[in-house]
C-alpha cells in the first residue's frame, strides 16, 4: 500500500443515489483529469446479485473476450497543488449485505491512513434546469468549518451512501456528505451541469482545483437543449416558469457574504493554479 498524505476518501455509487449519474460523473471526471492509480476492488460475489446487476461480456486488447463483473473500485490520486492525496471509490449499490460491505470498504480506508470520508449523491428534484444547481452539504467534520457543514435532517429510505456516511462517523471519522439537486423533469439524462456543481464542493472539500476541461462548455449545451425542449412543450415551459420564480423568492439573501467569499476563494485557486494573473496598461487584473 502506496504512503498517502492525509488521504481523504471520495466515494460515488451508481443507482439509487446517482440522479443523472451526476456523482459517478463526477467521480469518473476526478480519475480522468487526475490519472488514478488502483488500489484494489471487493469480490462481488459477496454483495451483488447478478440478475440484478448484470456482468458485462466484451474483448479486452488482445482480442480476447473477457467477463466484466460489477464491483466496488479502489484507487488514490494525488491532485495537483493540493495538500492531501485523495482515495476514489467507483462503487456500485450493493444488492445484500450492505453492514458487512459499509465495514469492508471503511477498513480499506482506514489501512491507507484516510481520517475523512466524503460521499457524493445525486436526487431528483423541483428545481429549474436555468439556475445553479442546489449542492446540501452535510456531516461532521471539524477540520471543514469553510464548508458551512449542517447535520442532516432528512427521515427516510436511504441508500448506500447514507449508511456509509453513517458508519464512518460511528468510526469517529470526519464524514461529509454533498448531494445535487438534479431537475426532475430531465432526470434521465446524464448532467454535466450537476457533475460541474458537484465538482466545485469537492475543490473547496480538498484545497486544490479540478481542472474541468470541457465541462462547461458541455454544461451550457446541455442547458441550451433543455431549453428547447421547454420551449416545444407549453405546459414544462410553464412548469419552468413556475419553478424559477418560486427559487428567485426563495434565495434572495444568497448573496450573502460568504457565499460571495466561497467564490473569491475558488477563483484565487484558480488563478494561483494558472500562475500570477496578467495586467494590462493600467487597472485591475487582466
Amino acid at each position: 500500500m502506496p504512503e498517502l498524505r492525509d488521504p481523504v476518501v471520495l466515494a460515488a455509487f451508481e443507482g439509487w443515489n446517482d440522479a443523472a449519474e451526476a456523482a459517478s460523473g463526477a467521480l469518473d471526471h476526478l480519475a480522468r483529469v487526475w490519472g488514478e492509480t488502483p488500489l484494489g476492488e471487493l469480490d462481488p460475489e459477496d454483495y451483488h446479485d447478478f440478475q440484478v446487476n448484470r456482468p458485462v461480456t466484451g474483448f479486452d486488447e488482445d482480442g480476447r473476450r473477457r467477463i466484466t463483473w460489477p464491483t466496488t473500485r479502489l484507487a488514490w490520486a494525488r491532485p495537483p497543488g493540493g495538500e492531501r492525496d485523495v482515495v476514489l471509490v467507483h462503487g456500485i449499490e450493493p444488492s445484500m449485505r450492505w453492514r458487512s460491505y459499509t465495514a469492508e470498504l471503511l477498513d480499506r480506508a482506514a489501512a491507507v491512513g484516510a481520517r475523512t470520508v466524503v460521499t457524493l449523491g445525486a436526487l431528483l428534484a423541483d428545481v429549474p434546469h436555468t439556475r445553479p444547481i442546489p449542492i446540501t452539504s452535510t456531516g461532521d467534520a471539524p477540520s471543514m468549518e469553510h464548508l458551512a457543514l449542517e447535520p442532516s435532517r432528512y427521515e427516510g429510505p436511504t441508500g448506500i451512501v447514507g449508511v456509509v456516511a453513517d458508519a464512518a462517523a460511528e468510526r469517529g471519522l470526519s464524514s461529509v456528505s454533498l448531494w445535487a439537486a438534479v431537475p426532475h423533469y430531465v432526470g434521465q439524462s446524464p448532467s454535466p451541469k450537476a457533475v460541474l456543481a458537484l465538482l466545485g464542493r469537492v475543490e473547496e472539500v480538498i484545497g486544490a482545483p479540478v481542472p474541468l476541461e470541457d465541462l462547461a462548455e458541455e454544461a451550457e449545451a446541455w442547458e441550451r437543449g433543455v431549453d428547447e425542449l421547454a420551449g416545444e412543450d407549453e405546459e414544462i415551459g410553464e412548469y419552468v416558469q413556475q419553478l424559477e420564480q418560486a427559487k428567485d423568492t426563495a434565495e434572495l439573501p444568497e448573496a450573502s457574504g460568504e457565499a460571495i467569499a466561497r467564490e473569491f476563494e475558488r477563483y484565487l485557486r484558480r488563478r494561483g493554479d494558472e500562475g500570477p494573473p496578467r495586467r494590462g496598461p493600467a487597472g485591475p487584473p487582466a
